[in-house]
């Protein structure tokens, strides 16, 4: 990447990076194109902006899944690695599972229960090296989060895996637990990436999983699961949820008991402020301050709108 590019640009990139609608992503762009200096060192970076730009103005996109919930999945594999029975045991989605390749032709998504929440999970058509269809990349750039999903018992389990790595790398996507490399790319998001050994149940001695987890690599998280048994969802479960580093915040009405059926989701970090924005825009503009019970120093605690939300704190604010 070009080392002598404006403190504007890089806000600006920085600002894609962290986008989550497609219409701010196309106004961290714009912005972009507009701030890069123009001479031979930025020709290629231009041609990526205006492509990306390009892509992202479309309006049809036969992969694109509405978001729902607290977050979204997308699950990839290899043929038979088990998907559709995994995203068939951790929702209510009913998805054709059977015993062949390619059982799935279009993103089938599926909300997975979670304690007090769901999360999205979106199964997709089998990936090879000799074919993925043309939307994945889309969709898994996209997603909050990526689910490589491998039948830890298949005898070309290496060959899935770099397939794999090569639709995240198209995807442009990075693994959230590696480092960002030091000349990565405007468009390479980082982005929570796990790894699912399916059919864990034929591999009593976990020696196969052992394989799967080293032909994956370094900072690459990995759980043993089998869709058909049942074994280890939980705990798959647990992790999709809290790589996605969202907090669960309830509201309460001055002199009421609070909600706690339903929570607002927001992202770790979050702000009282940001409460209020979710609630309503005319109470965060008119916000003075907000009482805190949970992670408040003592209950019913007074803090102001910069104040930073931790994972089922109960607030009331105060307009």
């Amino acid at each position: 990447m070009p080392a002598n590019l404006p403190p504007q640009y890089k806000e600006a990139e920085q600002r894609f990076r962290e986008a989550k609608s497609h219409e701010e992503k196309l106004e961290a762009l714009r912005e972009m194109m507009a701030l890069l200096p123009k001479h031979k060192g930025t020709d290629k970076l231009q041609a990526d902006l205006k492509h990306a730009k390009h892509v992202g103005a479309r309006h049809f996109d036969p992969g694109h899944v509405r978001r729902e919930g607290a977050g979204q999945w997308a699950l990839i594999g290899p043929p038979n690695a088990g998907k559709s029975a995994l995203l068939k045991a951790l929702t209510h989605a009913h998805p054709e599972v059977a015993p062949y390749p390619f059982t799935t032709h279009a993103p089938q998504p599926g909300m997975m229960p979670f304690e007090d929440l769901q999360v999205q999970l979106v199964d997709t058509p089998a990936v090879t090296a000799q074919h993925a269809e043309p939307y994945m990349t889309n969709l898994v750039h996209s997603a909050d989060g990526t689910l490589l999903v491998l039948d830890v018992t298949a005898d070309d389990l290496e060959d899935g895996v770099a397939v794999l790595h090569a639709l995240l790398e198209r995807s442009h996507v990075w693994p959230a637990a590696r480092p960002l490399p030091a000349d990565a790319p405007p468009f390479l998001l980082q982005r929570p990436v796990l790894a699912a050994g399916n059919k864990c149940d034929l591999d009593p001695g976990g020696t196969l999983a052992a394989l799967a987890r080293d032909a994956l690599g370094p900072g690459m998280p990995f759980l043993p699961v089998s869709a058909e048994r049942g074994t280890g969802l939980d705990e798959l479960r647990r992790a999709l949820f809290a790589e996605l580093r969202r907090i669960r915040i309830y509201a309460k009405e001055p002199g009421k008991k609070p909600d706690l059926e339903r929570p607002f989701v927001l992202m770790h970090g979050a702000t009282v402020h940001d409460l209020a924005l979710q609630v309503h825009k005319d109470i965060a503009a008119r916000l003075k301050y907000a009482r805190l019970w949970g992670s408040a120093k003592f209950e019913g605690q007074q803090v102001d709108r910069e104040h930073v939300l931790n994972d089922r704190d109960v607030v009331e604010l105060h307009a």
